[in-house]
């Protein structure tokens, strides 16, 4: 229970530019995490086992801002069209393979220090890997 309420706490911001004035406001590196929310797996997994848990989550409220840019595949799950228009803008620009899940650290001017490619199930080695570069 204590960890939904915390995961809810948490914003995951869909504007890269907003994500940007945010992290150089509070000097945070962002994540931004490329998911299809309803057809791939291993995003779900992500999404359930690191960034929900209760240690990602503390740590991200004190030391990143987040940026989702998701794909979802069903029609009823479809993002408005300027969403999507800037999930598309992201993917050009961090994920041209088109790899699912795929998880960029970036720096306030939006320049990648890390990359992880695939669900990324240990948490604690996640967070010790953002922490090296804060």
């Amino acid at each position: 229970m204590i960890t939904a309420i915390l995961f809810s706490l948490l914003t995951w911001l869909g504007d890269f530019s907003q994500a940007k004035t945010e992290a150089a406001q509070q000097h945070k590196l962002i994540v931004l995490n490329f998911s299809g929310s309803d057809w791939c797996g291993p995003c779900i997994k992500l999404k359930k086992d690191v960034f929900e848990s209760s240690e990602f989550t503390a740590f991200a409220e004190a030391n990143l801002i987040l940026l989702r840019a998701d794909f979802p595949r069903l029609k009823k799950n479809q993002l408005p069209k300027e969403q999507q228009d800037k999930n598309d803008a992201l993917a050009e620009k961090y994920n041209p393979n088109g790899e699912f899940p795929l998880t960029v650290l970036l720096n306030q001017e939006g320049k990648i220090v890390r990359e992880w490619k695939g669900y990324q199930g240990n948490k604690e080695q996640f967070i010790a890997e953002i922490k090296a570069f804060r």
